[in-house]
């Protein structure tokens, strides 16, 4: 079975779980946490899916991180999975967790690529925009490429919008290769 079939069913099992309980705001912010913590420590992603660590000392290290700044239910789903040597999956269950918490609540993620950062003033605008087209919530997430040379991107699920000057130069490009110009000397 793929990982992200897996992942997609424990994820799913927990949003079930957690919305019986009542608590799904609480543990949609743990697994927004658990991702932003496995983002910002490369140490931390690679011990949790590295095979040659021992399950019981990837437990006890989730434990020590984690205990106290998470609802009790993920330490347990923490648990969980690792009696089941499945810890590995940890980081995209909590990304797959996220996508069906998104989709239960009628939000979609957007993400705005662009050269330098943008003002509080554009950021409302450009989600007005999406929020707009798609009828839906947006969480806009933020990006910084300066290859852009200016513009933006804007993804809107699986959809993208590129103004960029970088794709404009791109297209006039070819444009030029594939016309025939034929001198008159």
């Amino acid at each position: 079975m793929s990982e992200h079939r897996i992942a997609t069913r424990y994820a799913k099992s927990l949003l079930e779980l957690a919305s019986e309980k009542g608590i799904l705001e609480e543990i949609a912010k743990d697994m927004e946490s658990f991702t932003a913590v496995c983002k910002e420590s490369r140490d931390l992603f690679l011990m949790i899916k590295n095979p040659i660590v021992v399950h019981g000392k990837k437990l006890t290290i989730l434990e020590k991180i984690f205990q106290g700044k998470v609802n009790e239910m993920t330490l347990a789903f923490f648990k969980l999975l690792t009696r089941k040597k499945r810890e590995s999956y940890l980081p995209e269950v909590a990304k797959a967790f996220t996508e069906l918490y998104y989709e239960h609540k009628g939000i979609i993620e957007s993400t705005i690529t662009t050269v330098a950062p943008i003002s509080a003033d554009i950021r409302k605008e450009v989600e007005a925009i999406v929020k707009k087209i798609t009828n839906k919530e947006v969480v806009l997430t933020e990006k910084i490429n300066e290859d852009l040379i200016g513009g933006f991107v804007l993804k809107i699920g699986d959809r993208q919008i590129d103004y960029s000057i970088s794709s404009k130069l791109r297209e006039l490009k070819l444009k030029f290769s594939q016309r025939n110009f034929v001198s008159q000397a």
